[in-house]
């Protein structure tokens, strides 16, 4: 049987620039696809995340997806979000309601809207938050060095489709120096895997806010054990952690990332806190189409 073509693209996320955000291959019309299958096609495409675009099981999502690392599938993650949104109307779908999108996956329903000057949003999943005890703490601490971590901001394990333990350090210039190798890393790993997160995510605070709010970083400790460029779940996870901790910056703030590894991603997060349940997290940026073109299944 000869292969099947469908369309593909590669997006750049988390940037208007090309090459500056996180990449993620985009593969169309996926539904007869095996699990299997797409788990092979995320080990060849060798990206942090493949997106497989899937007609919607639920009347009101716009489009399915289903997102895979080089090692396993997600429920739900942030630059995969975003990108797959600006992946199927670059390829000419009209969303149901203009400017605003719903995206169906492993967690549920996720809401997109536009934004200003073309960048889009999503509002972030529910969060599960869970601090480390104080044997964690003091582990933490040794890999990282005591004097780096801010504990004001007390260490927390952050799930929302994504597991995340965030750590705040003094500020964005211990964020762009952390280098944990040897022992450390292997105690940050063993650390992750214990409070059952995927790696480590550091932030710190820019002086006046500039160029952004914060700096983050985000360490995959598990599988893949590299450093992400710009992690959607991640800023998501650090959002509702600022809340859970009464430590937001206002009502929006805005987030660097991929520094050390020459990008410069740049998230935007708002708060929508008109919901009698709780606030809405909405977390925001661009995406550029990098490569287009056809993927042969």
């Amino acid at each position: 049987m000869s292969p099947r073509t469908v369309q593909f693209k590669q997006v750049d996320v988390f940037t208007s620039v090309p090459f500056k955000g996180n990449p993620l291959a985009v593969i169309f019309d996926a539904d007869g696809l095996s699990t299997e299958r797409m788990q092979q096609i995320a080990r060849w495409t060798n990206l942090s995340e493949t997106a497989f675009i899937l007609s919607p099981s639920d009347a009101r999502a716009d489009y399915r997806v289903r997102i895979f690392t080089t090692a396993v599938e997600l429920p739900f993650a942030g630059h995969p979000t975003l990108g797959s949104a600006h992946a199927v109307r670059d390829a000419g779908y009209q969303p149901k309601t203009p400017g605003r999108m719903v995206q169906e996956c492993g967690v549920g329903l996720v809401a997109l809207e536009e934004r200003a000057n073309g960048a889009w949003a999503f509002a972030a999943p529910p969060a599960t938050i869970v601090q480390l005890d104080e044997s964690q703490r003091k582990r933490l601490a040794d890999a990282l060095a005591p004097a780096v971590i801010d504990f004001t901001a007390p260490p927390c394990a952050v799930d929302n489709g994504v597991p995340w333990l965030v750590v705040r350090v003094k500020d964005a210039a211990e964020c762009f120096a952390l280098a944990p190798t040897g022992d450390k890393r292997e105690a940050l790993a063993a650390l992750c895997a214990e409070v059952k997160t995927h790696g480590i995510v550091v932030y710190g605070a820019h002086p006046d806010a500039t160029p952004a709010t914060f700096e983050l970083r985000t360490l995959l400790l598990g599988a893949e054990n590299i450093e992400d460029p710009v992690t959607g779940s991640a800023n998501a996870a650090l959002a509702a952690l600022l809340t859970a901790q009464n430590l937001r910056p206002g009502d929006a703030y805005t987030v660097r990332q991929g520094t050390a590894l020459d990008r410069d991603g740049r998230i935007s997060i708002t708060y929508d806190d008109t919901n009698a349940s709780g606030p809405t997290v909405w977390i925001g940026g661009h995406a550029v189409t990098v490569i287009d073109g056809t993927f042969s299944l």
